[in-house]
């Protein structure tokens, strides 16, 4: 019976420690998440507030404004149903075009705005 006790003993040991493990790894995970969204999942209100998210669609023709003497650029994200607004400040990628496919990390402002951390431009695939 001893050595029965001692082998459940280790086994109660060993699963405490893979669930201790697998917790640890999860909420490292969570802090690290960014989830997408669509323009029209955030025009419907989706979206998490002041979270960190990632916003992809199409970059509306025309939508292109540089703000003078900075590297401020504000653009329209569109999945052809609705459309949002971002204003991002630094270097675009070389393959950011009106009408290419664009994904932007960032939080949406108070104003509706989408204020973009990271643009990443996806390039065509035919």
């Amino acid at each position: 019976m001893k050595a029965r006790h001692k082998r459940l003993g280790i086994v109660i040991v060993a699963l405490a420690a893979l669930g201790l493990a697998t917790f640890l790894v999860l909420n490292a995970l969570e802090g690290n998440l960014s989830y997408f969204f669509s323009p029209t999942e955030v025009a419907d209100g989706k979206a998490p507030a002041n979270h960190i998210f990632r916003l992809g669609g199409l970059v509306e023709a025309g939508s292109v404004t540089r703000e003078e003497g900075s590297l401020t650029v504000n653009f329209v994200v569109t999945d052809m149903a609705k459309s949002i607004t971002v204003a991002y400040s630094g270097i675009l990628p070389d393959l950011f075009a009106e009408g290419q496919g664009v994904i932007a990390q960032g939080r949406l402002g108070p104003d509706n705005v989408f204020v973009a951390e990271e643009v990443l431009a996806k390039h065509d695939e035919t």
